[in-house]
């Protein structure tokens, strides 16, 4: 799949009638929704990406995207993650993710989110949402009064709740992870660590890393978000395009995804980017080489920040929080073998990571190849959660 998505971002030549196609084969997706209700301003676009595994899920998240190209880019890289995401993490899902275009801060309404709702239950269970940037557990109970396919929806209605602690979680462990194979203990005491984001993941992220003394560094677009959790944390607050060039161990990114690309990656200096955004990586093929060539270990995002997926998909079979902490604690060891694998076949771990996960749904394609809800789910736990949800 590395090759395809990279003909995708390099821009290579396809018939321009059938360029959306062409994209959609090249990623290996099945199906891909847009939806439209213009009295409540929705728009909104689904991926889903495979089913080999299960029912694909995956959060929603809503952004104030530039143009339609870029959100298209963005939930058809989105839901290629939560595919390898589920595959790595042992889960029987598959991967899918949608975005809603608008600006959080001022467009959410509850009709909105209802729409949406419709057409997430319109898709039958091959989609089952979540939380992502830019929701709250507000909206995810407005989804879920319109669909059973949803989960973090708040705990008081049986659900998990906002999964940002148990992904922040993960990628603490992750971290610890990549600095015990790049200085031999997984201590992050005196570390110094710049988060890029302030958002929830973030600030879990920063109180996990903080109890350790490190030295924190922290930054957003937002300035309000960093002083929050320089209040919470003792952090020093860095401007949003000073963060790349700060003198620093461990680089986090905990906000939107490419981050690590031609122009960053040359001024970085650091000896690790471990960090809870997906897609860190503006060119998985390119750049994971070219962190590589520089010396920096790589902790691929979409391991260290499957905290979030292991935690909400734990309501399918009825939640537990302290089997999804120990659960997303793996993260860690699972890190750990991906480092070794990479190592030992002369690859970066991002190409390490998509082979083994790679290698498990090619080992389950045999048995079954495109989702069914009735299939999946027959005379299972989830069937039942599901069914007394609705």
């Amino acid at each position: 799949m590395n090759d395809t998505i990279n003909r995708v971002e390099t821009g290579a030549k396809v018939n321009k009638d059938f360029e959306l196609f062409s994209d959609l084969q090249n990623m290996e997706h099945e199906q891909i929704v847009f939806c439209s209700r213009p009295e409540v301003g929705l728009k909104a676009i689904i991926a889903i990406h495979d089913t080999t595994l299960g029912p694909s899920l995956g959060g929603v998240r809503m952004w104030n995207y530039s143009s339609e190209k870029e959100a298209i880019r963005d939930v058809l890289r989105l839901s290629r993650g939560m595919t390898y995401k589920s595959a790595i993490s042992g889960l029987n899902l598959g991967g899918g993710k949608a975005v809603i275009i608008g600006d959080s801060r001022t467009q959410k309404s509850e009709g909105l989110f209802r729409a949406f709702g419709r057409f997430v239950d319109g898709l039958s269970g091959r989609y089952i949402t979540a939380e992502d940037v830019g929701i709250s557990e507000r909206e995810m109970e407005w989804i879920f009064t319109e669909t059973k396919y949803v989960t973090g929806i708040p705990k008081h209605m049986g659900g998990s709740g906002n999964p940002s602690p148990v992904t922040g979680y993960g990628v603490y462990m992750g971290m610890k992870a990549a600095a015990k194979r790049a200085y031999g203990s997984d201590s992050l005491e005196g570390k110094r660590i710049a988060i890029q984001g302030a958002g929830s993941v973030a600030s879990h992220l920063a109180n996990y890393v903080s109890k350790e003394n490190a030295a924190l560094f922290v930054t957003d677009i937002f300035p309000e978000k960093a002083k929050k959790i320089a209040n919470e944390t003792g952090a020093t607050i860095v401007d949003p395009d000073a963060i790349y060039t700060l003198d620093m161990d461990i680089f986090s990114p905990c906000a939107l995804g490419g981050v690590v690309n031609d122009d960053t990656i040359n001024v970085l200096s650091c000896d690790i980017v471990a960090g809870g955004a997906n897609n860190i990586l503006d060119n998985e093929e390119k750049h994971g080489e070219m962190l590589v060539r520089k010396g920096i270990l790589y902790a691929p995002d979409y391991v260290i920040n499957a905290g979030g997926i292991i935690n909400v998909a734990s309501e399918l079979e009825g939640y537990n929080e302290q089997q999804s902490m120990e659960k997303t604690s793996r993260i860690y060891d699972t890190t750990l073998q991906i480092f070794d694998y990479a190592e030992k076949n002369g690859i970066p771990t991002i190409a390490a990571s998509n082979k083994l996960a790679d290698e498990r749904i090619k080992a389950v394609a045999g048995i079954k190849t495109v989702y069914s809800s009735k299939s999946h789910f027959s005379g299972r736990k989830g069937e039942t959660y599901l069914r007394n949800r609705s």
